[in-house]
């Protein structure tokens, strides 16, 4: 028995000096050796067999010989231990003294860089931004502007509404209402209302349920359609360039008498005729007019003291023109093959 157990011994010494190659190895041995049915164990076990004067011996052998491989297990333990941080110190270490990665500098989207642009623009001739809630109440969105509930217009404008007098705003131009209610009676304004607007478009090459929009409005006394025009031709040259041709046609705007729509000569052929705008040479870039009596009164303005004029228009538009982008969904599709060009 004694013969079996030095055996024994030297098996358990053997496998955890080379066997164990790592911990999950380690412990195979340890459960091989020490476990509850190891081979240490089953010799205990079976020490009813043996002659019961040689039992003590026996048992005191066999707890010797345990405690040497644990002590061996137990060494190996902690070589293995620290051979493996050794290895990921080795794998996971850094030199300080290389400079630092820099940080990945984003950039404007080419969105807020034309509605940046935009704003300068005003910007140098007087005009103040002036924000309103994108979550709006039928009353400015709509019956502040001279469209009542049954006003076939709103049709054009089919908008989300929240409850039956909550909506999100269709338009900008409840910033101008709101902007003349808090104003004193005829003070002058000269403003712009930029911001994200609201309708029940699809979504396709040119149409977005969800746009930006930059409406305008300027109000004080001997306001003239010539001051409108003067006003939009500075800013569209300004935008696309001196050489670009601007022309008025008549219009309908409720918020506006009159009214009229405004083009642009064709910024990809020059005015000589293309795809682009249909071979017109022309195409449309926004909506305009003098603002109309009855939205002046409603916002505590008296028509015949003060008039003014008013404007708007896709801010996605104007930066399809001046990209020569033809799709505007890749504004939102957020691919950075896109928006790393600009």
């Amino acid at each position: 028995m004694e013969e079996k157990i030095e055996a024994l011994k030297q098996q358990a010494r053997e496998a955890v000096a080379s066997a164990a190659k790592n911990l999950s190895e380690l412990d195979d041995v340890r459960v091989k050796f020490l476990g509850k049915k190891g081979e240490f164990t089953a010799i205990l076990r079976g020490l009813g067999a043996v002659a019961k004067e040689e039992r003590p011996k026996i048992g005191a052998i066999v707890n010797a010989a345990k405690a040497e491989v644990e002590a061996l297990i137990q060494q190996k333990n902690e070589e293995l231990k620290a051979r493996a941080m050794a290895d990921r110190l080795e794998s996971e270490k850094i030199d300080v003294t290389l400079p630092g990665r820099r940080a990945t500098a984003g950039h404007l989207h080419p969105l807020t860089q034309t509605l940046d642009r935009i704003k300068d623009i005003f910007f140098r001739m007087g005009f103040s931004v002036e924000e309103g809630p994108e979550i709006e109440k039928d009353y400015y969105n709509f019956e502040a502007l001279n469209l009542p509930k049954d006003h076939p217009a709103r049709d054009m404008q089919d908008s989300f509404y929240i409850t039956e007098d909550i909506l999100m705003r269709s338009q900008t131009s409840p910033v101008q209402a709101r902007t003349m209610e808090k104003n004193p009676p005829n003070a002058p304004i000269r403003m712009i209302a930029p911001g994200r607007v609201y309708r029940r478009d699809e979504y396709d090459a040119t149409h977005s349920p969800m746009f930006t929009q930059v409406e305008g409005l300027v109000i004080d006394e001997g306001i003239s359609f010539a001051d409108l025009k003067g006003t939009l031709e500075l800013f569209l040259q300004q935008m696309f360039g001196e050489e670009v041709g601007v022309r008025f046609r008549p219009s309908f705007f409720p918020f506006t008498e009159p009214s009229a729509e405004v083009d642009i000569s064709c910024v990809m052929c020059h005015g000589k005729g293309c795809r682009v705008c249909k071979g017109t040479g022309w195409l449309e870039i926004l909506g305009s007019g003098m603002v109309h009596p009855n939205v002046l009164r409603m916002s505590g303005y008296d028509p015949k003291k003060v008039s003014g004029f008013a404007f708007g228009m896709g801010v996605e538009r104007i930066a399809m023109l001046s990209y020569g982008i033809d799709d505007l969904r890749l504004f939102y599709d957020n691919d950075m093959r896109f928006l790393r060009q600009f």
